[in-house]
Formats: C-alpha cells, structure tokens, sequence
C-alpha cells in the first residue's frame, strides 16, 4: 500500500473548482516534486493534504489513515513549511522555535535538544537570539523549515519554499531537502521554479488549472513529449560547405547556420555529434565551443499545457 493515496481530489468555492479531481500515490522515502505555475492549484492540494482545508470530493490517506475522520493522527507525523512565513517578527529565533515545539507537545531537555539541532541543521544556531523582524528573507524560511522539523516528521510537506530569498539561502534549503530525504524522511516539494524541481526530485506531477497533466519519473516525462536534443556550434569559420556536409548526415532533423553558429536539432545526438565533428574537422575548420542541450521540464510542460511556465 502507497504511503499517501490521494484519490479524486476536489475543492471547489463557489461557482471556482480550485482542485478538480487529482489522483496520486507516493512511496515512503520518495521525494516527489508538484510542479505548476502560480494559481495551478499547488497550494490548495498541499492545504488539503495536510489537513488545513477539507476536499468537497474525494480522499486523502496517508499510512493509512484517511485524513479527513482522523486529522490530528496524521499531523503528528506531518511537517508543513507553508509559502507564508509563520514566525512571530517580535521573537527571535530560538524563541520561535521553543513556542512551535510547545504546540508539538515537546518540553525540557528534548525540547532544547531539538531547537539546537533544528538551528545547526538550517545554519542559523550563531544567529538564534536575533529576533526574526531582523533576519532576511532567506534566513526567515529557513527558520520557517527548521519549525516544520521540530517533532521529527515522518512527512515533510514545502510549499514554495525558496520564493524571493537570495541565491546562498536558496542553495542551502535545496541541500537541506536533499539530505533529510536521504535520510530517509517522505518529501512532497511544490514549485514553480523548473530547476529546482529537476534538481530535487525523482518523480514529477505536473499541475495545471487544478488539474494533474502528467505524472511519472523524470526521464519518463521527458521521453513522454516528442522532442529533439539541439547541438550548438560555434565554429572558426563557416563556409557553404559546411551546410552541406551536415544536410548529408544520417539523424538532422534541420539545422541553421548563423554566422559562425550551427545549430542542429536530432533526436539521436550522440550517434550523429561524433559524425559532426568528424565533417568539420576534415574541412579544416575548429570548433571554438559546443553546447548539447537535452529536453528539459520546461520542453514538457510547453508541451502538455502549450505554454511556458512563467506565461
């Protein structure tokens, strides 16, 4: 039985269905990233997931209890780190992270435990008696993340966990999400930033006007789209030779010449680049730098939804 099993998921307000009938299953120890743009309806799957919103329709379990008739037994073994950051401005950090361990029900010496490994763990233990009106964006969610982390979950839920924060605490909370699921904890990762997706997780659902598009590992979902690798070129010199050595070789699909640029666009790269440079190096000509550029997310989500994510 899958760790969480969400089956025909609904939320509707009104006249608007937010979520319309979205269908999962993930594995304990998995770390599956929701991919969308903003408004997709992530954040209200994610609400509804960790029991801060009912569905209209369908069901959620997760271990097997549905979280709907038991709310309070999953959120033992769930941690949320919401796009808002819930801290109090006026505390500093380590006073935020003893209130939050409170409502865990954690208290004296395993309360203590907690915060300073929770505050090594985010990076912020020599910053923990700051108060967090103080801090910046990235130090906030980073403390927002070390909150979520207090009762040792066995579940980490992150809602658009690196929104608007610089690149070193962006770095950071990526690592910090790579090596709690390495460590064997379940992570469900939403976001609209491609990059961060493909860096972190191995299976993807793609999420579209609270619709579940596509779901699958990531190397499924790229294969999944017909599309070409591109080879880029930058040549020394380009001559009408060129063009017509590489029309005569076996897997071009088309190619263009700009300049000293040659692009091509195959969908077997590495059986032609080899008969690429060979061509070229016998017409004398260097190649001054070369570029392969594989289908990405991005290729797949213009594919599945006709634009680009941040349209």
């Amino acid at each position: 039985m899958s760790f969480i099993k969400v089956e025909n998921l609904v939320k509707k307000y009104e006249s608007n269905t937010a979520v319309a009938g979205i269908s999962l299953e993930i594995e304990k120890g998995e770390l599956f990233g929701l991919l969308g743009p903003n408004g997709a309806g992530k954040s209200t799957t994610i609400s509804m997931l960790s029991g801060l919103l009912t569905p209209t329709e369908g069901s959620i379990c997760i271990n097997g209890i549905d979280i709907v008739k038991k709310p309070m037994e999953v959120k033992k073994i769930l941690g949320l780190v919401p796009q808002e950051i819930a801290l109090y401005p006026t505390l500093t950090a380590k006073e935020n992270l003893d209130f939050w361990g409170k409502m865990y029900n954690l208290s004296g010496k395993e309360l203590r435990n907690r915060v300073q490994e929770v505050l090594e763990l985010v990076g912020l233990e020599d910053r923990k008696n700051e108060r967090i009106e103080k801090y910046s964006g990235g130090m906030k969610r980073r403390i927002n993340i070390g909150a979520a982390l207090l009762h040792r979950p066995e579940i980490l839920i992150m809602d658009e966990p690196t929104v608007g924060i610089d690149p070193q605490s962006r770095n950071h909370i990526l690592e910090t999400v790579k090596r709690l699921n390495s460590e064997g904890m379940t992570v469900i990762y939403t976001s609209h930033y491609m990059e961060e997706v493909e860096f972190l997780c191995t299976r993807i659902g793609i999420i579209d006007h609270g619709r579940l598009l596509a779901m699958g590992e990531k190397d499924e979902l790229k294969r999944s789209v017909i599309t070409m690798d591109k080879i880029e070129l930058e040549l020394s010199k380009v001559t009408p030779t060129v063009s017509e050595r590489i029309e005569k070789l076996e897997h071009v699909e088309s190619f263009t010449v700009e300049d000293r640029k040659v692009t091509i666009n195959s969908r077997k790269s590495e059986e032609l680049l080899g008969n690429v440079l060979s061509a070229i190096s016998k017409m004398n000509i260097k190649v001054l730098s070369m570029k392969i550029q594989e289908p990405n997310l991005e290729s797949v989500f213009l594919s599945l939804t006709g634009r680009a994510l941040r349209d």
